[in-house]
């Protein structure tokens, strides 16, 4: 991701990224003014001007690790957050984490950790463990 100079009178911010919605990848321009509009181009459809938009105003990312685990053969269960968090919240979801022991067997998709990093979501299993 690479950040510009202002070009034009009113712009605050204009950033080059690749879109990762398909494996075509394109390359974006994203644009934003003072006033908050945001303008999107080099997308060959309409998820590409999507994600440009929300990764300059609002970007967000499904967090995946690992915890401890006790009372099984595994030391450690793969988890992941239900749904994206804000990407200002990584290092405190991966912090909370680092603290966390389960107790085995676990299932696919049980909550391991309610509410991570105070944004609503929680962090699942992503293996069946006995």
């Amino acid at each position: 991701m690479e950040k510009e100079n202002k070009t034009e009178k009113g712009l605050s911010e204009s950033r080059k990224l690749t879109c990762i919605c398909c494996p075509v990848g394109c390359e974006l321009t994203v644009s934003q003014k003072e006033g908050g509009t945001v303008t999107v181009t080099g997308n060959r459809c309409p998820r590409g001007a999507a994600y440009g938009e929300k990764e300059v105003t609002n970007p967000t990312r499904i967090v995946t690790s690992t915890v401890r685990a006790a009372g099984g053969r595994s030391q450690m269960v793969p988890v992941k957050t239900a749904s994206e968090i804000p990407k200002e919240k990584i290092m405190e979801c991966i912090r909370e984490l680092s603290g966390v022991t389960i107790t085995l067997p676990i299932k696919t998709g049980d909550v391991v950790l309610e509410n991570v990093a105070g944004t609503g979501v929680n962090i699942v299993a992503t293996r069946s463990i006995e």
